[in-house]
């Protein structure tokens, strides 16, 4: 017997891959969003590369189901039709990316695919995965304004106040794009000598900017400095409202990221900064 239930608009959403699953994962996340009324539970199953482990699979998506009374949802993308086999036997909605897409292809282009476990990861010689391993380097060695050093090799330079989010997007460009990405914060200095950090000026071309809801900026200041003038509600209006016009001013593009994913404003300094994507 069920020993608890899923409400009417709960399910478990299952990520199952042949490889680390963030492929499925990222395409099911993209699917799901568009069912805001939905509260899904989400786990994912990686390196389900042999008949038995699809099977050992199968058996916990099985019994997922039983706990919940519903059937869950499953996105795969196990390339090897005997684990797509055993992965079936398991009731579940379960969504094939692979065949989706893979299929169409074939009957498309009159060849068939490898249908290789793991080709999609399998970048360790490539130059794309130089180009990843580069840019997340940089992006550590650049952080928060760490070095100045160096900004000439860099893509894109963001800036904004503190916890405005360019540490994740500046690692999010790193390992999604091989993009080389520094960020400098904007801090009360400046905003009483109204200028710029007097190492950026000269890489204008490349600034990007991040602002931030005070409102949200004073709840993500308060985790990490409770009851501080830095996450004090005034502190944050006064930080947002002087760099916002110091980025006017400046003539940086910028964007608010209150509401917006990483992938939302990373795509958006990927286009706004014309930059090209460096690794698949």
């Amino acid at each position: 017997m069920p020993d608890r239930h899923a409400g009417p608009h709960e399910r478990t959403v299952l990520f199952v891959s042949d490889g680390t699953g963030i492929t499925a994962e990222t395409l099911g996340h993209s699917v799901m969003t568009q069912f805001e009324s939905l509260n899904y539970r989400q786990m994912r199953l990686p390196f389900v590369n042999t008949p038995e482990k699809a099977r050992e699979a199968a058996a916990r998506v099985k019994e997922i189901g039983q706990r919940d009374g519903k059937r869950p949802i499953v996105f795969s993308t196990l390339v090897d039709p005997a684990c797509n086999a055993e992965l079936r036997q398991a009731d579940a909605l379960i969504l094939d990316l692979f065949q989706s897409f893979v299929e169409p292809l074939e009957q498309e282009l009159g060849i068939k695919s490898t249908h290789t476990v793991g080709r999609s990861h399998n970048i360790s010689d490539s130059e794309s995965y130089k180009h990843r391993i580069e840019a997340i380097n940089f992006a550590l060695a650049h952080d928060d304004g760490q070095s100045a050093k160096g900004l000439a090799a860099a893509d894109v330079i963001l800036v904004g106040v503190s916890r405005s989010g360019k540490t994740p997007t500046s690692l999010y460009l790193a390992m999604q794009y091989g993009v080389k990405a520094a960020n400098y914060p904007l801090i009360p200095e400046d905003f009483e000598r109204d200028e710029l950090p007097s190492a950026l000026p000269r890489h204008r071309h490349k600034l990007f900017g991040l602002s931030i809801a005070p409102e949200r900026l004073a709840e993500v200041r308060h985790e990490r400095r409770p009851n501080s003038r830095y996450a004090s509600l005034e502190n944050c209006r006064y930080e947002v409202a002087a760099a916002e016009r110091l980025m006017r001013r400046e003539g940086i593009r910028w964007l608010s990221s209150t509401t917006k994913s990483i992938e939302e404003i990373a795509a958006t300094i990927m286009h706004e900064i014309r930059l090209e994507r460096r690794s698949f």
